[in-house]
């Protein structure tokens, strides 16, 4: 089984061309995110829900994290785009945001690792 990260990086490779290197598609990632449509894998509910069913051990994981080290709650990391009402990311819409988030966080840590200007 594959891990998120390498997934990640495995998307973030079919964008490198001869217009955009790592470096460039890691910085487009991180400025614009996955909501611009910039990561074709990460635009529809069908792709994302199922990109999150795979890694959702991993991506609970990651956002535990982040609620670890900048405190609060999923609320408080995605404002009003997350649905309280779906504390658990039982539904679409939610486990969109962390399919996002996750791809998104991974290629922030690829981008620090690999000293990109970001």
């Amino acid at each position: 089984m594959i891990s998120l990260r390498d997934r990640v990086e495995e998307i973030l490779d079919g964008y490198v061309d001869e217009d955009y290197t790592l470096e460039g598609i890691c910085q487009e990632v991180c400025e614009h995110g996955c909501q611009s449509g910039l990561i074709g894998e990460l635009i529809y509910y069908s792709d994302t829900v199922a990109f999150f069913e795979e890694f959702k051990d991993e991506i609970n994981e990651l956002l535990a994290e982040t609620m670890d080290e900048f405190g609060g709650c999923q609320k408080d990391i995605f404002g009003d785009k997350w649905d309280s009402d779906d504390p658990l990311a039982l539904y679409d819409s939610n486990q969109n945001l962390l399919a996002w988030f996750a791809f998104e966080e991974m290629t922030r840590r690829i981008a620090y690792e690999n000293d990109f200007d970001i």
